[in-house]
């Protein structure tokens, strides 16, 4: 029996993307637009309920390409407010209109959306060495960078815990549990 962080033990869907993404390296622009955005549909709710809609995000936000979200309409926003494969919180749907149009700036600034964000970690993986869950911050100096600076180019829902749970998911930090079978295999 494979042994692996206790958040992903009590859920088959947790314990599956536990175990093939969470954590694993993430350089294509739209899948780190997607997990920042799924960060800030998370804000005040369970992991497990925004992955569970993750598909919907996906169709309802064009797989996050930046360039056709920057372009949705108040019009396209209200009608994506009655789709039930997303969280129907206006701020955070608004949210990501409102973000997919400093990607693009970002974009243009430094050549692609991987380029910027893992500057904060100096391009490479955070290897941390937990023994335990309660171990694990909620945020860290490089989250808190990460945040200040998105903050100041005017994303929101970017705010540093968000910004720390978006780190972990796209492997810019390692922070499975030294006994869970993920550590080592994303510590090579």
């Amino acid at each position: 029996m494979k042994i692996r962080c206790k958040w992903a033990s009590s859920n088959p869907e947790l314990a599956t993307y536990h175990d093939e993404e969470w954590g694993v390296p993430i350089l294509d622009d739209n899948m780190l637009f997607e997990h920042l955005s799924l960060g800030g549909a998370q804000a005040g709710l369970s992991w497990l309920t925004v992955l569970k809609r993750r598909e919907g995000y996906r169709r309802a936000f064009a797989s996050f390409d930046a360039e056709v979200v920057s372009r949705y309409s108040e019009k396209k926003i209200e009608k994506l407010l009655l789709d039930p494969g997303i969280i129907r919180n206006r701020l955070k749907v608004q949210s990501v209109v409102h973000n997919a149009d400093h990607v693009k700036e970002i974009v243009k600034e430094y050549g692609s959306l991987e380029k910027y964000l893992w500057q904060f970690t100096r391009g490479k993986t955070i290897h941390n060495a937990w023994k335990s869950e309660s171990d694990l911050p909620v945020s860290t100096l490089e989250s808190d960078a990460m945040s200040k600076d998105l903050n100041k180019r005017g994303f929101k829902f970017t705010g540093t815990t968000i910004c720390y749970a978006f780190m972990q998911a796209v492997g810019m930090v390692n922070d499975h549990t030294i006994d869970c079978f993920r550590y080592k295999e994303l510590n090579t």
